[in-house]
């Protein structure tokens, strides 16, 4: 076994065995920013005729115990530990699911399989949810093969939890294949979970494949600058308008639909019943779809409390600095050193700008020539969990500019469409400001604590007598650029 896998690195591993599909995902260390490292799905449809015979599907059984076999050899190989099973409402649900279990654990001897609750299937996916969305206040709907598990949020702590027999799979079979009666289905059973109302205005947040298939689909649509799914954000209307189109196609315009993949043609129109019928109790403000769910709640329940605690976004910032920055105690002295250029800022921006600070020096590894494309494009598709679409286009905004890109280059195209204007003129003053911070101090604290910057009717740049800074051609030229975003003079004064 490497070192690096015992001791700095170790893996772990849970396959979440469901009602449709069954997924291995192998994590390595332990962050606050869950970091997969293998993942692979196979789709068996174990739940499908559930609701007519009581029992899992037999095809579908027979191609798990081939497949969860592979998962345990995989598991193995990788020397992952713990690995463990979560096996959903399919298996609960059904009256040959205890035998089931009993053969996966003759295949696989040691490895613990878990039937899940209803309420703790919930659990994990609202702790999977908070993973990346720490602060979190409306409704979770978690939408799988055999059932739609809604937790209430407030502000981060998860409430009380709700399992409905709405599962693409199985709302299917109870309606016999009619949307119609699908919609009936979902009203009734809609109808049954009080409370719904009581997150008008706040936010519905979306977990299950299904779901993040159908913002695929919106995504390729609208043709959306960002590939990913986590944090993806819509309005009511355009969640409404999404769902309508999706129920209301017949299959062959389904399958010509852009961005539809082909495994969910089946089921997707179900999702988009649930999804309408969902928007019209709720009431909710926003649609926010998350990439992490039951697998990532697993993660989440072995860290440290104090671990739990910690800002996803930071922690992804501070993990990135660790990796490839230089000195782990230039991020704080620039966090200082560019207070002075945000008087008046928020918390929330003071968030932003503690994040580029981490992640600014990420890119000195890189060859020159392209260092600020690919600073740019590492931030802006890095794996971290905690940011929302524009944090991501601001941050990496920031580093491009901080590595010498001009604002008007084509590679920050995808930036400019995900932030407002105000965000954008802040993210290049942060990243003019970093700039002249590191042509300063060479990217050393010492050498950066020689200067201040001072902004107000003027940009003033006061530099210490031998310490090794000056005000050469580089520093002015900077310092000028970053005083023509401000609107400002510059200036530069010996400090007494």
């Amino acid at each position: 076994m490497l070192p690096h896998q015992t001791e700095t690195h170790p893996r772990c591993a849970v396959v979440d065995l469901g009602s449709n599909s069954v997924r291995l995902v192998v994590f390595e260390g332990l962050d606050r920013n869950p970091t997969s490292i293998f993942n692979e799905k196979a789709v068996l449809r174990l739940g499908r005729g559930l609701q007519d015979t009581g029992r899992l599907n037999a095809e579908g059984v027979t191609q798990a115990l081939t497949v969860m076999a592979r998962y345990a050899a995989i598991a193995r190989a990788m020397k992952a530990e713990p690995f463990e099973v979560l096996a959903t409402a399919a298996v609960r649900d059904a009256a040959n699911g205890a035998a089931f279990v009993a053969d996966l654990e003759a295949r696989m001897p040691g490895v613990p399989i878990r039937i899940l609750s209803g309420e703790q299937e919930a659990a994990f996916s609202a702790d999977g949810l908070l993973c990346g969305m720490p602060g979190a206040d409306g409704l979770l709907a978690d939408i799988g093969g055999g059932s739609l598990e809604l937790v209430r949020l407030d502000r981060g702590v998860r409430g009380a939890a709700l399992t409905l027999p709405l599962g693409v799979i199985r709302l299917a079979d109870r309606a016999g294949g009619d949307l119609d009666r699908a919609r009936a289905l979902a009203d009734k059973d809609l109808d049954t979970a009080a409370g719904l109302d009581m997150v008008a205005g706040r936010d519905l947040y979306l977990v299950g494949g299904a779901w993040r298939a159908l913002a695929r689909v919106h995504m390729a649509q609208s043709g959306y600058p960002l590939n990913m799914v986590q944090a993806y954000t819509l309005t009511p209307q355009a969640a409404r308008e999404l769902a309508a189109g999706i129920s209301g196609s017949p299959k062959r315009i389904l399958e010509r639909m852009s961005g539809m993949p082909r495994r969910r043609v089946e089921d997707l129109p179900y999702a988009a019943v649930v999804l309408r019928r969902l928007l019209r109790s709720t009431g909710a403000g926003r649609i926010v779809f998350s990439a992490l769910g039951l697998r990532e709640g697993w993660y989440m329940q072995r860290l440290s409390a104090e671990m739990r605690a910690e800002d996803p976004m930071l922690s992804a910032g501070q993990a990135l600095s660790r990796r490839l920055g230089r000195d782990q105690g230039m991020p704080p002295a620039l966090l200082a050193w560019t207070a002075g250029l945000f008087p008046d800022e928020t918390p929330q921006s003071h968030r932003l700008r503690e994040a580029a600070c981490w992640m600014s020096d990420a890119g000195s590894h890189d060859h020159p020539e392209y260092r600020a494309e690919q600073s740019f494009l590492r931030v802006l598709r890095q794996p971290g969990s905690g940011m929302s679409h524009p944090a991501r286009a601001f941050l990496a905004t920031v580093l491009a500019l901080r590595y010498d890109a001009e604002p008007e280059a084509e590679f920050l195209a995808p930036a400019r469409a995900l932030m407002v204007p105000e965000s954008w003129r802040t993210a290049t003053v942060l990243g003019m400001g970093l700039r002249l911070a590191y042509t300063l101090s060479a990217g050393t604290p010492d050498l950066l604590a020689g200067t201040e910057l001072r902004a107000g009717q003027s940009l003033m740049l006061r530099l210490t007598p031998g310490t090794g800074v000056f005000a050469g051609e580089s520093v002015t030229r900077r310092l000028d650029r970053l005083a023509q975003i401000l609107g400002v003079a510059a200036l530069t004064e010996d400090a007494t």
